[in-house]
């Protein structure tokens, strides 16, 4: 078994609520409120910048060029090609992408999950910094598709099909794919304890994950 497939057959039962989330099922049926809409996103652009903050951190303490530069593209991932679809809806809901930061503040579930990651950032070894942000690109991707496959009929004229296009394309399958392949080359011939510990990181990031669509819809 791929390290990979371990990691998502332990967190599965995290995952299925994710495709269950009242969140996920208006936004792929689009009857999601767009006020709603809106707050998950300014949230999640300030969560972009503290998580290109933990792959910034994994730069440091890269031991060869091949990490170093799979870790430098998670920077610019995390804050050039991720946020472009965010900041194309928040200058549509009128923000001033370049007031952004100033403006808001991250909230407590927002706060709690990117000290986490930051936290594991400074403390952690690469592989246990992989298995903390893993989740949210991983899952993205795996939300995407299914919402892409469940709702194609509804995508015309859906004000949310840009999101979700965004996370089922194929240059994001591809990023993504380059994320498992990496992981499993790094922690493949790791000790069965150390493995453990990662499935624990991988499971909790997961877990937060499930945490920020709760906020996204509830608010905070």
């Amino acid at each position: 078994m791929l390290f990979t497939d371990y990691l998502y057959e332990n967190s599965k039962e995290v995952w299925d609520k994710y495709l269950e989330h009242p969140f996920l099922i208006e936004l792929g049926e689009g009857t999601l409120d767009k006020e709603k809409f809106r707050k998950y996103l300014i949230q999640d652009y300030l969560y972009l910048i503290e998580y290109a903050k933990v792959y910034a951190m994994a730069c440091v303490k890269s031991r060869n060029m091949k990490e170093l530069k799979k870790f430098h593209n998670g920077v610019a991932g995390s804050i050039e090609t991720e946020t472009a679809n965010h900041i194309m809806y928040l200058k549509d809901f009128g923000e001033n992408i370049e007031n952004m930061e100033f403006k808001y503040k991250l909230n407590m579930t927002n706060e709690s999950y990117t000290s986490y990651m930051k936290s594991i950032s400074v403390t952690g070894t690469i592989e246990e910094i992989v298995a903390a942000v893993l989740p949210c690109t991983w899952s993205y991707n795996y939300i995407g598709l299914k919402l892409k496959e469940k709702y194609k009929d509804k995508l015309e004229g859906n004000f949310f099909e840009s999101w979700i296009e965004t996370y089922a394309s194929d240059e994001y399958v591809a990023f993504k794919n380059e994320w498992l392949d990496f992981t499993n080359e790094l922690c493949e011939n790791l000790p069965q304890d150390t493995k453990e510990k990662l499935k624990d990181i991988f499971l909790r990031a997961s877990k937060y994950e499930l945490e920020f669509w709760n906020m996204a819809y509830k608010g905070e």
